[in-house]
């Protein structure tokens, strides 16, 4: 298999974008900034940097050009505060080269924080931002993009084209293409039959930030859309970049559902339609996140992701065992996808 070049900070186009960056930086700040810090990131081509201006320090951002996609993040940024979910504040915007600077709240991440013996103390916290969160399905720019069949399946088709033929190059039987295609039927028909709310997308525990006093700060919600009712819970409670023990996720997502019940109309399912809804969402996404994962290093060359890429086959794994219908699945993973990820390190 031949293997991509490595992307090496120093790309002529990822350089020539950080001096502009840093430039207009300067221009703002009124401080020289001698070297960029790279900060956190996500899978996305966003890159971030700490500077300074000699007092305080920010966060400046490359969106890589995106102008419309800075334009949605600074309104749902908005929306976000008149609901009370505490985000970055912006400082200054370059809109035609999609840059911008915001306030730094820290690098003290919930994952820090988290631990088997915290996570019943943390996570409950995070449950009256995610019910203002999904209140949030409109912005000054207008409704939010719906996060509906179309995008559902492009997502899921992420990892059969990036995971499983361009990295692992696996030919799919006909029988195969058959399973994959019931599976991501399944999958978009549980998506579709939950309420549809705003979603953040990326609520995870590398997107909170824990302020003074453990008041929690979010970020990272570049797609913020309107979509199914758990997906920002299996996307907090079965993190793509950290796992925890299958008896305390499932509590967890009882007691998210139990509170969400309680004060939202839309959710008059008991606890065993919840919990389908919730594992099956998570299926999707952890569909979703190793084909973008793989996509990661086949197309822009960058490895740090494919670490990840078992955790999420794993989950996916483990739910599928808990449903027969997806015996098939759990069996075309366990003898085809694994051992194939396994030979390609």
């Amino acid at each position: 298999m031949t293997k991509p070049a490595i992307c090496e900070r120093g790309n002529s186009v990822e350089n020539k974008r950080e001096v502009q960056l840093q430039a207009w930086c300067e221009s703002v700040t009124g401080q020289p900034q001698q070297d960029l810090q790279p900060v956190f990131g996500d899978a996305r081509p966003w890159r971030y940097y700490r500077v300074t201006d000699g007092v305080r320090s920010f966060i400046a951002v490359d969106t890589q050009n995106t102008e419309q996609a800075l334009r949605s993040y600074m309104a749902v940024a908005d929306s976000y505060k008149s609901r009370g979910v505490l985000v970055p504040e912006l400082v200054a915007v370059h809109e035609q080269r999609g840059f911008m600077l915001m306030t730094d709240l820290g690098s003290s991440l919930l994952l820090s924080h988290l631990s088997e013996a915290t996570l019943t103390d943390w996570y409950p916290q995070v449950y009256p931002h995610l019910a203002n969160i999904m209140q949030v399905q409109d912005s000054e720019l207008g409704a939010l993009p719906s996060f509906a069949e179309q995008e559902l399946r492009a997502e899921l088709e992420l990892m059969a084209q990036w995971l499983l033929k361009e990295h692992l190059q696996l030919q799919l039987t006909a029988s195969e293409q058959d399973l994959w295609q019931g599976f991501c039927d399944r999958l978009v028909d549980n998506a579709q039959a939950q309420p549809q709310v705003g979603v953040h997308r990326k609520l995870h525990a590398r997107n909170i930030l824990v302020q003074g006093e453990g008041q929690l700060a979010f970020t990272g919600f570049h797609d913020a859309a309107i979509g199914p009712i758990t997906y920002d819970a299996v996307s907090l409670l079965r993190d793509c970049y950290v796992r925890w023990p299958q008896t305390q996720v499932q509590q967890l997502a009882t007691d998210c559902y139990d509170y969400l019940r309680d004060i939202r109309n839309d959710l008059q399912v008991d606890r065993a339609t919840w919990q389908r809804w919730f594992d099956l969402m998570g299926m999707q996404r952890h569909c979703y996140v190793s084909g973008l994962f793989a996509r990661r290093y086949e197309r822009d060359g960058n490895p740090g992701y494919l670490q990840d890429i078992p955790r999420n086959l794993a989950y996916l794994h483990d739910i599928a065992a808990i449903y027969a219908e997806f015996d098939d699945f759990r069996a075309f993973l366990t003898e085809r996808v694994m051992p194939a990820f396994a030979q390609s390190k």
